[in-house]
């Protein structure tokens, strides 16, 4: 089980990757919108999106307690 201290540190890292999760949103979309984009740059932008993604996921995981059968 988790310290108090311990939650708080996930929740703030999980708030911190939401953060950086929508500014590359943000980013995507505008690059998707410039003919001039390079589509690797493109591709690369939201394969980073997905990792913090999972992060996201994997961390969240961590604040649900396991509920014993």
């Amino acid at each position: 089980m988790m310290t108090e201290q311990q939650l708080e540190a996930v929740k703030t890292k999980i708030a911190e990757l939401h953060s950086v999760h929508r500014s590359l949103d943000k980013l995507i979309s505008a690059a998707a919108e410039d003919p001039k984009q390079d589509d690797l740059q493109l591709r690369r932008l939201k394969k980073e999106k997905l990792r913090l993604k999972d992060q996201i996921t994997l961390l969240e995981r961590q604040l649900v307690p396991d509920i014993r059968a």
